[in-house]
């Protein structure tokens, strides 16, 4: 029996139509697919919904200690991708056991004293800046313009970074997450940003998330702290970005979200959360490693391959989506934010979506008559296998006058 062949994870076609080439993939090799990362570096797709929870219900079989995979002799010291696959970075993302659940409660505690009402402010004092700088050109681009700088603002100022860090930071992630050649660099000033800051906050400590990372009686070092800090504004700002993006990019070209743009602020949840069902932001994750040689979907998996989490592929799986046209509603049951113990935090996740859902709503109670600027069909995707947004989003709306600081 002939091995079957592996579908390299990039090129225009998974940047243009990843549901098309999920369901290529998904039709020619089922459930858990041969793919190749950049390098040809060999790895496994899971697309099966039921095959992904596993996967993640399981951190014993598929571990997230990168220390396992087998290929590291093959992985050259400026790979792009190895930003995204930590190799001896002792971080919350690659710890396991039950000093992965002291660091889960330490980033849970930080995050959940965030007072929510101060939170929502934040969201509306940096939102409304940032329209203020737009709203009289008539014309914008709403990813470079708004989306893109709206969340890492809000989370500089919760994590305790000074504002004029934030543009720096979003330059970082964005050439981090892109995983092209300026992503080792972009690794290297997000890095710097935190150990400053960290330093900063040992000597003088604040009512802050770093502050109270620090404070934790489980005693986390300060470089332990600064991976932490790497992962959540990484997990906190890019994803985010891209849900208010391509939030505002469905709300503009279905005819089922016409109305929300004229003042109906429900469909603007409903539009959120059919973004997080079709066209969710994390597309891909990198990753889980076999701890021993097992089987998944059919296919036979050796001791340290690699396993990433097709979370798109998943969240369409027809196997459980039987009507793929049906309105997902209210339901949350999608692997948008993960699964298992190593899911995305629940007051990460709420903190992101008061940060989308505040930066939606502000942007169409300032410009309630935004429009699409160019057809649909013209708009493109970023260049990366790991998340899912538009490199632009031009839009028009009549000119107003900026609020300048005053009440809306």
């Amino acid at each position: 029996m002939t091995a079957p062949t592996p579908v390299h994870l990039s090129g225009p076609a998974l940047q243009g139509e990843p549901a098309r080439v999920y369901r290529e993939m998904r039709r020619e090799h089922g459930s858990v697919v041969p793919v190749l990362l950049d390098g040809d570096v060999p790895a496994w797709l899971v697309l099966g919904y039921r095959e992904l929870h596993q996967v993640t219900g399981d951190p014993v079989l598929f571990s997230r200690d990168s220390e396992l995979w087998n290929q590291w002799e093959n992985i050259p010291d400026d790979w792009p991708l190895l930003p995204m696959i930590g190799h001896k970075q002792p971080s919350i993302l690659y710890t396991v056991g039950e000093r992965h659940r002291e660091r889960a409660a330490m980033l849970g505690n930080a995050l959940d004293a965030i007072d929510p009402y101060e939170l929502r402010g934040y969201a509306e004092k940096f939102a409304d800046e940032l329209i203020d700088g737009i709203c009289p050109q008539g014309s914008a681009d709403v990813i470079a313009e708004y989306a893109m700088l709206l969340p890492v603002r809000v989370l500089a100022r919760l994590f305790g970074f000074p504002d004029e860090a934030g543009p720096g930071l979003v330059t970082a992630l964005n050439d981090m997450i892109d995983g092209r050649e300026k992503a080792i660099a972009g690794q290297t000033h997000l890095f710097t940003s935190m150990t400053e800051l960290v330093a900063a906050r040992q000597q003088e400590p604040a009512e802050d998330v770093v502050s109270r990372m620090i404070a934790d009686p489980s005693g986390f070092t300060a470089e332990e702290i600064c991976q932490d800090l790497m992962v959540m504004t990484a997990a906190g700002h890019q994803p985010t970005a891209d849900w208010i993006g391509n939030s505002l990019h469905l709300m503009l070209t279905d005819s089922r979200f016409a109305a929300s743009l004229f003042g109906g602020r429900n469909s603007v949840a409903e539009a959120m959360n059919e973004v997080l069902w079709e066209d969710t932001p994390s597309q891909n994750i990198a990753g889980r490693w076999v701890s021993r040689d097992t089987q998944l979907g059919g296919r036979r998996l050796r001791a340290g391959d690699l396993v990433l989490l097709g979370l798109q592929g998943a969240n369409s799986d027809p196997q459980v989506r039987t009507d793929g046209s049906a309105l997902t509603g209210g339901n949350n049951a999608h692997f948008s934010f993960g699964h298992g113990e190593h899911r995305c935090p629940f007051p990460a996740q709420e903190i992101a979506e008061v940060i989308a859902r505040t930066g939606i709503e502000v942007l169409l109670d300032r410009l309630p008559d935004i429009d699409l600027a160019v057809p649909a069909d013209k708009l493109t995707r970023r260049p990366s296998p790991w998340l899912r947004g538009l490199t632009e989003l031009p839009v028009t709306f009549t000119p107003t006058p900026a609020l300048g600081g005053t009440q809306r």
